[in-house]
Order: structure tokens, then sequence, then C-alpha cells
């Protein structure tokens, strides 16, 4: 019964229904898998570490690290046919900053093979569509690679330098900017100044994009334009902004990208974007977008949305009729209710009401 599953399982299920009904699949990961794939792209998983051991054949494997590795991998790799699919898994990293085990439950979704206008539309709308589903506040910030990275190209930055620019525009520093990029910043600092409104924004990167002499930047504003064009009479447009500081791996991300939040948590819980450039480097021709949903993060929300471990404690003893007392808890979880039947209340549970059962009914605690 849904009312007895707890928040974050009721999330889950809620997602996976929404997911379902635009023809994504259940995609099933195992916990093992070859280690080759993700040691050839570890930047993909943001500096964090894998766990490897060694199988009883003597190949080296991973303990499930990424979800969308794995899906990649198994694209079959057709012309014109696009494949979807939606997970919930668990994986497991070595973070880079404390160097400890971290376990993540993620959910999400992936978009594989011909990649046109309206599964880009479909993927944003989906990953708005499930952060309203948490029913807080949300935005989602969106960027585009091909904006972004096409303007540091124009700068022929050695790798390390371009690296570095890239960090200085995911952390709005202007300075750092300056110094890397000298008298060629303008167009730099100007991108991440303009509105984050789309409307406004569009017309602000105009004036940026639209007669840049670089064929990828035009084409990507082009794209973009054409993007926001097409979600401006969803539902979900009003919590859309434009931050041009969202970057991602220009080794691995081409496309648009993007950033969910959600009111009360400090940090992303979504990241999502198109990473043409992971397939290639697979060995893959087709082209992918996707997101996925850290719902660690989003724990403190399903913390904090009960203030009750159960809404009614019924208290029995020892010399009472079980059918009865059976039948009575049964009828009050009919009604919606969770019910804990107990011979002595708990100090470590919360109750919104405490009745006592007597004489096959229930009364209340004097």
């Amino acid at each position: 019964m849904i009312n007895a599953l707890k928040d974050s399982e009721r999330a889950v299920l809620r997602l996976r229904s929404l997911y379902e009904s635009s023809g994504y699949l259940h995609f099933k990961m195992s916990k093992f898998e070859e280690y080759d794939i993700y040691a050839a792209n570890k930047d993909f998983l943001a500096g964090e570490s894998i766990i490897t051991f060694t199988d009883t054949n003597g190949r080296l494997m991973a303990l499930k690290p990424d979800v969308t590795m794995s899906i990649i991998r198994n694209f079959k790799d057709e012309p014109d046919i696009t494949e979807r699919y939606h997970y919930n898994e668990n994986v497991y990293r070595v973070s880079g900053s404390s160097h400890q085990l971290t376990e993540i439950m993620q959910s999400g979704l992936e978009c594989i093979g011909s990649i046109d206008l309206y599964c880009t539309c479909e993927v944003i709308g989906l990953a708005a569509k499930s952060l309203k589903l948490f029913e807080r506040e949300y935005v989602i910030d969106l960027s585009h690679m091909g904006i972004v990275s096409g303007l540091v190209d124009e700068l022929e930055l050695m790798e390390d330098e371009k690296k570095e620019l890239l960090r200085c525009i995911g952390a709005k520093n202007t300075h750092g900017i300056k110094e890397i990029a000298g008298g060629r910043a303008d167009k730099l600092t100007a991108l991440l100044s303009i509105s984050s409104d789309p409307d406004t924004a569009v017309k602000e990167l105009e004036a940026i994009c639209a007669a840049d002499e670089n064929e990828r930047v035009r084409r990507s504003f082009c794209e973009l334009k054409d993007i926001l064009e097409v979600i401006r009479g969803d539902a979900f447009y009003q919590n859309i902004r434009l931050d041009f500081s969202v970057v991602q791996d220009i080794t691995y991300y081409n496309g648009i990208v993007f950033q969910g939040f959600i009111n009360g948590v400090p940090e992303k819980v979504l990241t999502g974007g198109r990473y043409d450039l992971l397939m290639r480097r697979i060995g893959k021709r087709g082209g992918a977008i996707g997101f996925g949903i850290n719902m660690n993060l989003l724990e403190r929300i399903f913390e904090g949305s009960s203030e009750f471990d159960a809404d009614v404690a019924v208290i029995y003893n020892e010399g009472d009729s079980i059918r009865d007392l059976l039948r009575t808890v049964q009828d009050l979880i009919s009604v919606g209710k969770r019910v804990a039947a107990v011979k002595k209340l708990s100090d470590k549970a919360r109750y919104k009401q405490v009745k006592i059962f007597k004489d096959g009914g229930l009364c209340d605690v004097n």
C-alpha cells in the first residue's frame, strides 16, 4: 500500500511513473562492471575515485560507479533509433575530498541515439517535472556548452589554460577570466552578466553570439533560442533561468547543460546535459542527453516532511483479543492512517494520537 511507504520510496515511484509515461524503459544495472570503460573516463565522475577488485577470472572490476556509462555501453547504436531509459540505482565512489567510501542513490534518465529538438525539450521538461514532484519551490539553470566552449576556443589557449578558464567561468570569477583571456575577455564576462530571465537573456545573447565569427557559437545560440521558444508555453517555463556559469567538462559535454535546485537543499540536486562527446569516447556514433538526481541530498526534505512516525499508536495489553485488535488496526489503516500497535510507547517514536485498546474498541488516554 503506497501510504505505508517512506516518503523517499514514494518519490522514487512517482519519478518512475513520470518517466514511464514518456516511454522511458527501466534500466537495471549489475553491481559489478569491467573497469576499463570507467578508467578511460574518470573525469566524467567529477574527480571521484572508483572502487575496484579482481574477480575469480582475474578481471579488474568496478563496483557500480556510474549508471550513464553502463547505459551507453549497452546501447546498440543503430541509425535513426532513439532509446529511452530511466533508472534508480545506488552507485559507489570514493570521495575525492574526504577519501571515504560513499553510497549515492541516483534517479534519472538517458535519451540516447538520434537526438533532435523534441528529445532535448522533453528531457528538460522531465527534469523540471521531476523537481516539481517534491512539492517545493525549484529552479532549473540552463546553459549551453557550445556557446561557452566556442568562445573559449576563440582565445586559442593551451588545454590547462582552458580548464582553468572554465573553472573561473563556473565560479563567476571575472578577475580570473581577465587574467587568462587578457583583452579578449569581454564576451565571456558579458556572458556571465546576462539576465537570468530567458526572454530578456535571448536578446542580450544575440548581441554576443549572433554575429560571432565562430559558426559553433552562432549555431548553439540558435539551438538555445529554439529550445526556449518550444518550452515557453509550458507551466515550468517560469522556473527556468539562464546561467552561463553552469559549465561541464568540455571533453564530454557539447550542447545544452543544466542544473536543478530545490528550496531547502543548499546545493544542486539535479545535473544534466547533452554529452555526445562521451558517446564518441566510448565508440558510439549517436547523441545523448539526460540527467541524474542525487536522492541522498533530498533526505533532509524527506526527514522533515512528516512530524510524526505514525498517525495513531494503539496501546494493548497481554490479555486483549488479538483478533479484535487486528481488525481495529486494519480498520484504521483502511482509511489511510499509519498505525503502530504497541504494549508500551517508545521514547524514540512520535505519534500524532495515542489510543488505548479496550473491550474490543479504542478509547482516549486519560
